[in-house]
């Protein structure tokens, strides 16, 4: 599909306004929401929406509702400049880059929170970050109108709230979730393995490498709890991770598994910390 330069706006007035305008003209139109701090695998999720729509909005907007009173909000790595030259490069033809006195000109008193499939896994060490999630993102769907929005799988929790409310919300909205982008040595890319030592980085590795090592036990018929054990047992080798938890829940209900029946769709889901920086990662696959 054809593409324009790319513009960046700032201003919900300006982004309405050519949203009105792309609706004019018929054209069909993707969103990739993102806290900037681009790597490959934003950029594959723009790749994604380049192949399908007409014109592709990317946001950059660090959300300061889906941080919690101790996390790394302010030290949120930040590159406007950056980011921007990597968007237009990628094939982005809209960049909403509000200030949080845009997005939040007053103290919000609306919250969208959905309930079940935000309990475990990051919800349960982190509440209130994905009705921050979920707030930010319904906002964003407002102003822009997307006809699709892409999201990547690495933060797959994320996928599965914000599909449920766009269920629930019957927004028309079609969300796409694409695959995990990883660096050469099998890490999964995020904006926060800059925090990483030298040390930190190689011990990360063994988030990936669990994972493989589960869907082979899986290959196996190995039970899952069994399969959590030795995952865990991995982890805690290494002497830089802490582990937040290590799950194996159906997907995308997010709901323990109380029967193993061949075909059912599971999330094997990490979040561990290395020094103090807080890495996901996850693979999604099916019981053989």
């Amino acid at each position: 599909m054809m593409q324009t330069m790319m513009q960046q706006v700032s201003t919900i007035a300006e982004m309405r306004d050519h949203i009105k305008e792309a609706r004019r003209q018929g054209k069909t139109i993707g969103m990739v929401p993102t806290m900037g701090f681009l790597h490959e695998g934003h950029l594959s999720l723009v790749k994604a929406a380049r192949e399908v729509c007409d014109l592709v909005v990317m946001s950059i907007f660090v959300n300061p509702l889906q941080f919690g009173p101790n996390e790394d909000f302010e030290r949120y790595p930040r590159d406007i400049e950056r980011d921007s030259k990597m968007a237009e490069e990628a094939g982005v033809d809209l960049l909403f880059t509000p200030e949080v006195s845009e997005m939040y000109p007053k103290p919000m008193l609306t919250n969208i929170s959905v309930a079940n499939v935000t309990t475990p896994l990051c919800g349960a060490s982190r509440p209130g970050h994905f009705d921050g999630v979920s707030t930010v993102v319904n906002k964003l769907f407002q102003i822009v109108q997307p006809d699709y929005a892409f999201f990547g799988q690495k933060d797959a929790q994320q996928v599965a709230v914000v599909t449920q409310m766009v269920q629930d919300l019957s927004m028309p909205v079609q969300i796409v979730p694409c695959p995990i982008v990883r660096e050469a040595d099998g890490l999964a890319m995020s904006s926060r393995n800059v925090y990483l030592s030298a040390d930190e980085r190689v011990q990360a590795l063994v988030l990936s490498q669990s994972l493989k090592q589960a869907e082979e036990w899986l290959g196996e018929g190995m039970a899952l709890s069994a399969i959590k054990e030795r995952i865990t047992q991995m982890i805690s080798e290494k002497p830089l991770a802490g582990i937040d938890y290590v799950e194996i829940l159906s997907y995308p209900a997010l709901t323990p598994i109380e029967e193993e029946t061949a075909g059912q769709t599971i999330i094997i889901a990490l979040a561990v910390r290395f020094g103090k920086t807080r890495l996901i990662d996850n693979t999604i696959t099916s019981i053989k």
